[in-house]
């Protein structure tokens, strides 16, 4: 893992793309932590707040349909540059929305960014790559998963401290800031014009075979984030202190995954990581539903993150090399499914939940990620080998 990192780390503009992915799970963990309070402070219930939170989803819709406008007219570098300042401006909004409007104004508006700028992001990763003759899509991912951690972690500090999550945001907003302006110059360096300006297109059977995989990988992660901590409390009966180890133990294992991930992938080839990842976190479910006691289900989690943490990475890479399409086109399709699978998993596992149990309901997990297997196996878009092997070793190239 050093190696990657180091070698990732002296890539200037590289690691400038990597903040950025690390920006975008910042903002998101702070969010999180202020959820509560904005919750409280705005007089939502439950209900009323969940219709409220799909705002955002619709949003990223909304991305969807204008990312062919705004990738045809805009350098994906100004855009990348403007579009996270932007972003930061708007989480600031939603935390310290004064009424119920402001705050949804803000929720869809923050939808409508994340898309465009996980577009920009990762297409201009997909053009660094064959720039730099090597893979990094994966420890960008990783950089968002440690942004997460880190976020989680400077919340709970914060709090201890007795700052507001409202003034905790306009902190990491305003260093945020700082660092994207200080980079100004590498991000503006990127002036690709990333799509034709034709509209979007069907996609094809393989292309939704990616959708497919990508709807599986969200959805369980949605899954783990939303359920764990409830299976091990009504479940598994886990004293309190232990029951946010089963997310805690996916998102470490995640992180440590995809930061090694480009050197696995590079080594292995797509189409074995996204096989071996479906089957891995298969039996990671597997043992979660059969687990006696919490340790091993922790222990379960951490196969599930160890599964899933590259194929999001392999995907999102796969989508800016299908023949035919473009970067945007691609992402488009591919994370309509990730999006499908985000929003309905958690929401179908409790429908079952209150029919047959969480147990069982946990088991569909272990047949979804089987079929993505299946379906990564079939898929003539994920590619068996990478184009580095064929050069120098993953740690050896030179830059």
């Amino acid at each position: 893992m050093l190696k990657n990192i180091t070698s990732f780390i002296k890539i200037k503009p590289a690691l400038a793309l990597g903040f950025l992915f690390s920006t975008s799970s910042l903002l998101f963990g702070i969010w999180v932590a202020s959820i509560p309070g904005v919750k409280y402070r705005l007089g939502f219930t439950d209900g009323s707040l969940g219709l409220s939170l799909l705002l955002s989803p619709l949003g990223a819709i909304t991305g969807v349909l204008l990312s062919a406008r705004v990738f045809s007219k805009v350098p994906v570098g100004a855009w990348m540059f403007n579009g996270y300042i932007i972003l930061c401006g708007i989480v600031i909004m939603q935390i310290n929305s004064f009424n119920r409007p402001m705050f949804w104004l803000s929720l869809y508006l923050f939808g409508i960014l994340s898309f465009l700028n996980g577009v920009a992001l990762n297409a201009t990763v997909n053009i660094m790559e064959k720039k730099y003759n090597r893979l990094m899509m994966s420890t960008c991912h990783g950089m968002y998963s440690l942004g997460g951690a880190i976020s989680a972690g400077l919340a709970v500090l914060l709090f201890t401290l007795h700052v507001i999550s409202g003034l905790q945001i306009i902190i990491v907003a305003v260093v945020i800031i700082a660092v994207i302006v200080s980079n100004k110059k590498l991000l503006l360096a990127n002036q690709d014009i990333i799509h034709s300006g034709s509209s979007l297109k069907l996609p094809s059977l393989p292309i939704l075979g990616l959708s497919f995989i990508c709807m599986v990988s969200f959805m369980a992660e949605g899954c783990v984030a939303d359920w764990s901590a409830i299976y091990f409390k009504e479940v598994l009966h886990s004293p309190k202190a232990l029951v946010s180890l089963g997310y805690a133990g996916f998102s470490l294992a995640m992180t440590f995954g995809r930061l090694n991930g480009d050197t696995l992938i590079a080594r292995t080839g797509s189409k074995k990581i996204v096989i071996a990842g479906g089957l891995v976190a298969a039996a990671g479910f597997l043992t979660v539903v059969l687990a006696p006691v919490v340790l091993v289900a922790i222990a379960g989690y951490i196969m599930v993150g160890l599964g899933c943490c590259c194929i999001v990475p392999v995907l999102f890479r796969a989508s800016g090399n299908i023949p035919g399409v473009t970067a945007v086109e691609g992402f488009a399709m591919i994370t309509t499914g990730g999006l499908i699978g985000f929003l309905t998993g958690p929401s179908v596992i409790g429908f079952i939940a209150e029919k047959a149990g969480l147990s069982k309901a946990l088991s569909l997990l272990i047949l979804m990620t089987l079929l993505a297997a299946f379906v990564a196996w079939r898929n003539k878009f994920i590619a068996g080998n990478e184009t580095v092997e064929e050069k120098l070793p993953y740690d050896e190239q030179l830059y």
